[in-house]
Formats: structure tokens, C-alpha cells, sequence
């Protein structure tokens, strides 16, 4: 319900004013409200719209994810209906529409992001970006940008019949392109279930470091190669295991109180095979 408090702020003080087109069929709702003048119009359609994204929820990801969405996005509906009208920044193009633009698209992606960490969405492109994530083992991020693609034609369409020019048309694209991206790297920023890393550990004796590894992220597993050091010529072996970054912090923490000589580092997964186990958001 924060989440949904928040996303709310985003749209209603910073996004709708500066005009530009939200992603899915929020993004289809909100050139609808636009071109007819009418914000009642949006919150209609981006309430019907939920609800078959929320059951398709319900069938497809988990009960609690569909309870939880179903939380904040009944937040923000009743947020956007009683929030008052509020100006922080002139929205015309030539003064501070950019700021507007900004700011919302970080709020909207950290709404996002809170959202998801508790186990529920914001509704509309993250449900199928929950959905594909897990999938397909990518950022749900990069699923908005996906799923921004339709909004944004049928945005930039109503606009060129409402102005009947080409100029107004590019300006909303290229402010449209700065929020989309700006909300989508905010939220694989704070939410980074779905990328992976591979941690190596360097220590003389591998049974502490997978007891470590085990204690922290009972699920996953690890690879242990022999080794010999270059200096001391004394056996050391590499533990390696493969981890979302949710996990990394939890899992060092262990290691580094179960073998405190222990060196490891870890780098970024790119391209894991589909076999590999992440738990569902719900």
C-alpha cells in the first residue's frame, strides 16, 4: 500500500503533468485521458485493465503476488481520485518539464521496486514482467521497456491528431523515452532478484565455506576446484557458486564468519541457462 502511495505521487504530481506516456495499458489509458481532457477517463480504464492483469495473476504467478498487487493497485486508484492538484514544476517543454519527468520516473521505479520486494506489483507491465522474469531469468525492468513500445505508438499517434504537427510528437517522445528508462533503471537498481552473480571463494579448507553457503541459502548449491598456490605451493581450493544479488550479501556475511581467512570475490551473470532456480516473487 506504501508502494501504491507512492506510485501515485509519481503519476499524479509529476508524470501527468509533464504529459508523458506511461508504459502498457497505463500508457494506452493515459494518451486516452490526454486527448479527451478527462482523468476520470484513466483511472476507468486503468481499473479495468488491473483487474484481468490481476486475475491473469492469480492463474499464472501466485495468490499472494495477485493479493498483494491487488493491494496497491487499489491504492493507487483511491489515491489518484482524492489526491490534491499539486505544481512543482512548469511543464512546458522550454522550463522545467524535464525535472518533472525525472523525478516521477524515479518515484515510479522505486514504487515499483518496493512493490516487488514485498512480494506483490504496481500492477499492469510488471505483472507480465513478474511473469517473464521468471521465465526467462531477466530483469522485470526490461520487460516495461518491452511493453512500452505499443503504448508509446498509440500515444504519439493521439498526438499528432491533436497538434497536426510533428514537433509536438518528438518532444513527448523523447521525454516519454527519458522516463521509461529513467523508471526502469531506478527499478533494476533496487530490485535485483533476477540478476545473478558468480561468487568464488580461495581458502585451504572447502568444507567450512560450503557449510557457509549451505547456512545462508539452503537451495543453492557449489563447485569445488583443486588448486595450488603460486607462492606457497599449498593446497587451495575454489568454491564457487552462482547467486541472485538478494542473496550475495547474506551468503558473504556467512562465509565471512564461518572462515574469516577465506578471500572471495564476485562478478556479474550474464546468459544463465533456464535450469537454474530462483524462487517466485509470490
Amino acid at each position: 500500500m506504501g508502494a501504491g502511495l507512492l506510485y501515485a505521487f509519481a503519476l499524479k504530481w509529476f508524470v501527468f503533468p509533464a504529459k508523458v506516456i506511461l508504459t502498457g495499458t497505463e500508457g494506452i489509458a493515459a494518451s486516452l485521458a490526454y486527448y479527451f481532457k478527462s482523468p476520470t477517463l484513466f483511472l476507468v480504464l486503468y481499473a479495468v485493465a488491473q483487474c484481468g492483469l490481476i486475475a491473469f495473476a492469480f492463474a499464472k504467478i501466485s495468490r499472494v503476488f495477485a493479493f498483494r498487487t491487488m493491494l496497491t493497485v487499489g491504492t493507487v486508484i483511491v489515491a489518484l481520485a482524492f489526491l490534491p492538484e499539486m505544481r512543482f514544476a512548469s511543464p512546458e517543454s522550454q522550463n522545467e518539464r524535464i525535472l518533472l519527468v525525472l523525478f516521477g520516473g524515479i518515484l515510479a521505479g522505486l514504487a515499483k521496486a518496493i512493490s516487488l520486494r514485498m512480494r506483490g506489483s504496481t500492477g499492469d507491465e510488471d505483472i507480465l514482467g513478474a511473469y517473464f522474469a521468471m521465465k526467462y531469468l531477466k530483469p522485470v525492468g526490461s520487460i516495461a521497456v518491452i511493453a512500452a513500445v505499443v503504448s508509446t505508438v498509440f500515444g504519439l499517434s493521439l498526438d499528432f491528431l491533436t497538434y497536426r504537427k510533428i514537433e509536438p510528437v518528438v518532444n513527448t517522445l523523447m521525454y516519454t523515452s527519458i522516463y521509461i528508462f529513467t523508471s526502469a533503471e531506478t527499478l533494476n537498481n533496487f530490485f535485483r532478484k533476477f540478476k545473478l552473480v558468480m561468487l568464488t571463494v580461495m581458502a585451504r579448507d572447502p568444507e567450512p565455506v560450503g557449510r557457509a553457503i549451505l547456512l545462508a541459502a539452503s537451495h543453492r548449491t557449489w563447485t569445488v576446484s583443486d588448486g595450488r598456490g603460486g607462492f606457497s605451493g599449498e593446497p587451495l581450493y575454489q568454491v564457487r557458486t552462482i547467486l541472485t544479488h538478494e542473496e550475495l550479501r547474506e551468503v558473504v556475511d556467512s562465509i565471512e564468519e564461518s572462515c574469516p581467512e577465506a578471500f572471495f570475490f564476485h562478478q556479474d551473470l550474464e546468459g544463465i541457462s533456464k535450469r537454474y532456480y530462483i524462487k517466485p516473487i509470490g
